[in-house]
């Protein structure tokens, strides 16, 4: 009997780490780690209210360590499955860094710990999981629409310098001011400026430069980018939910096991009740 409460220890931490006040009460901490971060900055509050900050964020960080020890105790016996998934390392990684000393070289990187505390939300909502999920996965995609993109920046940095470069120098006067004001204009602010600057050669060229460079750039490109986006997060939800199958079957073979394990133990002890009871039947029949 000791040994199946043992093996049923795993299982009631799993019900408190997977139960929806426990996920509820993370959450309202990790608001709590980034308030605390934000009102460090202030150093006048911090020489005032010091120790009831360095309290509270003692506090925070003794409910992150049990987190992580209720998840690692949920994974019994193969604690180390904990690590397999990439947003619990993410969570442990900041909790070494919250552990170093403060008052030592690693000062900085503490301060960057429990600012980074606050990102534990993507950890902690599975929207937010999605949407950083399928940034990640469109990385491979955006990168030659990037490069598109960029070569689209060369052709048009030279062609202005070589159309406005002599009239409009402080925009278009070498390569690299091209590319500056081309950055300038995809981001749509105040680009009338600049094609006001440069229009003074030739309106009509300017007016077809500038336009064509805006649908191509800001109505083209960045659509591509936004496509490739709602793409990635398609696959993105549809590995989720495969995922999420895929670990109830694990669950339910566990249970399965479980049970399987509990109903041998009832039968061994029915067993050796039933030897003990042959064994004063007979021992009465002589």
């Amino acid at each position: 009997m000791p040994t199946s409460k043992f093996c049923m220890m795993p299982e009631n931490t799993g019900r408190i780490v997977h139960s929806p006040w426990f996920h509820r009460f993370i959450i309202a901490t990790i608001i709590l780690a980034g308030v605390l971060a934000g009102i460090e900055t202030n150093a006048a509050v911090v020489a005032a209210h010091g120790p009831v900050l360095r309290a509270l964020d003692a506090i925070v960080l003794a409910i992150f360590i049990i987190e992580a020890l209720l998840k690692l105790t949920a994974h019994a016996p193969r604690p180390w499955n904990y690590f397999r998934d990439g947003w619990n390392v993410f969570d442990f990684t900041v909790i070494v860094l919250c552990l170093l000393p403060m008052d030592s070289q690693f000062a900085v990187v503490l301060r960057l710990g429990r600012t980074l505390r606050l990102l534990r939300l993507v950890s902690a909502l599975p929207k937010l999981q999605l949407l950083v999920g399928a940034l990640i996965k469109s990385f491979s995609s955006m990168g030659y629409v990037g490069l598109l993109l960029g070569i689209m920046f060369y052709i048009y940095a030279i062609a202005g310098v070589h159309l406005f470069g002599g009239h409009d120098k402080e925009h278009f006067g070498s390569l690299s001011q091209a590319f500056l004001t081309l950055f300038q204009t995809i981001t749509l602010d105040d680009w009338k400026f600049l094609f006001a600057s440069a229009k003074g050669s030739s309106p009509a060229i300017a007016a077809a430069y500038f336009v064509s460079f805006i649908l191509l750039g800001t109505m083209i490109m960045l659509n591509l980018f936004i496509g490739i986006i709602m793409n990635s997060m398609s696959e993105m939800h549809d590995e989720l939910e495969e995922q999420a199958r895929a670990k109830q079957n694990i669950e339910g073979n566990d249970t399965v096991l479980n049970d399987l394990a509990a109903l041998d133990q009832q039968l061994s002890a029915l067993q050796s009740q039933l030897i003990n009871l042959r064994g004063k039947l007979t021992h009465d029949r002589h």
